[in-house]
């Protein structure tokens, strides 16, 4: 129940859901109990008190430290059995969604992955794009509830597959975003105007949403966490690493990662991914 977890949660309540929430942070439930959710003591019962479990998490670990549990969380597989899903709409690696998905199989349960494309503000909005994979009639099912978080959803295959194709839509935005802050670099330390840089980019080819969004913000080194760099700097990473094991070399994805790698050792982990800028404030006028 995070940056992620909170708003797709409300939606689900706004569509007249009965919800019932868990957080390894107690405290960040409140504004769902307050909101009518129903607050669980730990994932296990979560499961036991509904029939879809959604998991928005932060990273392998976390993912199976919920299902698996740990000597302070009792996980998810303690109540998964016929008649119960789980939907990991988390960012993970394929083999660990594969993993995951064959955990909850052999309980008698059935699995759906469905990483999100969006951050803060398309998941208050309900316009994250849902990436699905694995049982497609609990996909049948659950699309209503996916359709209350998001404007889209795609069913593409066997488990791994929605995985894998977040992380190459990841691995895409980061690397232009750090491309992007290259450029505001060059352009303040050759004394052009950012607001004049930002006003072409807008009008040519390479338009884009995210760098009219993000632009005029890292000018003014605004960085509020919509998807915090830390996260950013996994997700290049998971990327690279599945590169890695398809004997794929990506050298702008891999320069991307470094600059990352830099942002977060000056800090920037828990700022918006677009705080890869940072690493360029000295040399902006």
């Amino acid at each position: 129940m995070g940056i992620m977890g909170i708003p797709m949660a409300k939606n689900l309540l706004k569509a007249g859901y009965s919800v019932t929430v868990w957080n390894r942070s107690p405290e960040k439930c409140v504004p769902l109990v307050e909101c009518g959710a129903q607050q669980a003591n730990s994932p296990a019962e979560v499961v036991n008190q509904c029939d879809v479990t959604f998991a928005m998490l932060a990273d392998p670990k976390a993912a199976k430290d919920v299902v698996y549990g740990t000597d302070d969380i009792q996980g998810v597989l303690s109540e998964i059995k016929e008649g119960k899903a789980y939907v990991d709409v988390s960012t993970v690696s394929d083999d660990c969604s594969r993993q995951i998905c064959a955990s909850i199989k052999e309980k008698g349960g059935r699995f759906l992955e469905a990483p999100v494309s969006g951050s803060k503000k398309p998941a208050e909005d309900g316009t994250l794009i849902f990436l699905c994979a694995g049982d497609k009639s609990l996909y049948d099912e659950v699309l209503p509830a996916l359709n209350a978080m998001g404007k889209k959803s795609v069913f593409l295959g066997e488990v791994g597959a929605g995985a894998k194709m977040k992380l190459v839509v990841n691995m895409i935005m980061t690397s232009m975003l750090s491309a992007f802050s290259e450029g505001m670099a060059l352009a303040s330390s050759t004394g052009l105007q950012i607001s004049d840089l930002l006003d072409v980019v807008d009008s040519g080819a390479i338009a884009s949403p995210m760098f009219k969004l993000k632009g005029p913000l890292m000018n003014q080194g605004k960085y509020d966490p919509a998807f915090p760099l830390k996260h950013a700097r996994k997700d290049i990473n998971l990327a690279l690493l599945l590169a890695s094991q398809n004997e794929l070399e990506l050298p702008v994805s891999a320069a991307a990662s470094q600059q990352y790698l830099k942002a977060e050792a000056k800090g920037a982990g828990g700022l918006d991914f677009s705080a890869v800028h940072r690493i360029y404030q000295d040399h902006q006028s």
